[in-house]
């Protein structure tokens, strides 16, 4: 296994290590180009995802779980199907209520990530 590499056409969910990002937080790049990103987190039950920002528009989908989101100061609970839009520069974080997968899309794509 290994990490996904930018510009790769194909990109198999199970030949991408996971990184360990956070306490119970796990991180893989799925795919990634100059302008788009990618990445699926797996959270256990009671995860946090630090409030914070960054100068990315990100949306967020819901793959499994259940969530408590903060986003911009407004808190809701979030499950499979439902997804978020976060403009670049809003602070936001969350809560792993129930364990779950986001799969997050950045643009353009977060150079710290990789």
């Amino acid at each position: 296994m290994g990490k996904t590499e930018k510009n790769r056409i194909w990109n198999f969910n199970g030949e991408i290590d996971a990184e360990n990002c956070a306490p119970g937080v796990r991180r893989k790049i799925l795919a990634y180009g100059d302008e788009l990103m990618c990445v699926e987190n797996h959270f256990e039950t009671g995860a946090v995802g630090v409030l914070h920002h960054h100068p990315h528009t990100q949306i967020t989908y819901v793959v499994s779980g259940e969530f408590e989101f903060t986003i911009d100061g407004e808190k809701k609970i979030v499950r499979a199907g439902d997804a978020m839009l976060k403009q670049n520069a809003i602070e936001h974080g969350c809560v792993c209520l129930a364990e779950g997968v986001l799969l997050d899309i950045f643009t353009p794509m977060r150079e710290d990530f990789v």
